[in-house]
């Protein structure tokens, strides 16, 4: 039995993190002294960096914006190919079928159709 307790995944994460965040903050410190040294007051120095750290949140959300407008596309395309009709047997179709029902539409001209059987038809047209 072990007397000493492992350090879990979620603590290094942890130790990570924090390490990771301790060297932003480092080297945004060396930036900020190597600002102030080429001559830009401490205020303006801290305003430059603030900027760009506005500008980079800019971009990355900018970037988040597309990726989520992209995967709401992908999603929406994903329903619409899911709700093709595939082959139904029920189909009805949009047209007659039959000469009969043919000449029962309106505006029905046995010409067009070169219907010779039908009284009206004339070999003029």
């Amino acid at each position: 039995m072990k007397h000493t307790a492992g350090m879990t995944t979620a603590a290094r994460l942890g130790r990570w993190l924090g390490g990771v965040w301790r060297g932003w903050l480092r080297a945004e410190r060396r930036v900020h002294r190597w600002l102030m040294a080429q001559g830009l007051p401490a205020g303006g120095a801290a305003v430059l960096i603030w900027g760009g750290k506005l500008a980079t949140l800019g971009v990355l959300l900018y970037v988040a914006f597309w990726v989520a407008l992209i995967l709401v596309a992908l999603v929406v395309a994903a329903r619409m190919a899911e709700q093709t009709p595939g082959g139904d047997d029920d189909f009805d179709l949009q047209f007659p079928a039959s000469l009969d029902e043919l000449r029962q539409t309106p505006g029905y001209d046995p010409n067009l159709y070169n219907d010779t059987s039908h009284v009206m038809y004339s070999e003029e047209d």
